[in-house]
């Protein structure tokens, strides 16, 4: 079994560390996206208004989702340049 080294080590930890805080951003702008569809689906049975509120609510969904998304990402990359300085 080959040993790695310290060095191995260390760019591997600052990968991580690095792409951490993006990882969950593609479940979380998925996630907003599919919640407001099942809502727009429940809303169309309840109110017998189908597709209506699915179509506006996946779209406000997907605005939402991007909106977020960008928000996210404009943050993380401020507070990564805080560090830096």
């Amino acid at each position: 079994m080959k040993k790695t080294s310290n060095t191995d080590d260390n760019s591997v930890n600052k990968s991580f560390k690095d792409a951490g805080p993006y990882l969950g951003l593609g479940v979380q702008f998925a996630a907003t996206i599919v919640i407001l569809i099942l809502a727009g689906s429940w809303l169309d049975g309840k109110f017998n208004a189908s597709p209506w509120f699915t179509v506006v609510l996946g779209l406000f969904g997907g605005f939402a989702g991007t909106y977020n998304l960008i928000r996210t990402v404009i943050q993380i990359g401020k507070k990564q340049d805080a560090e830096k300085k």
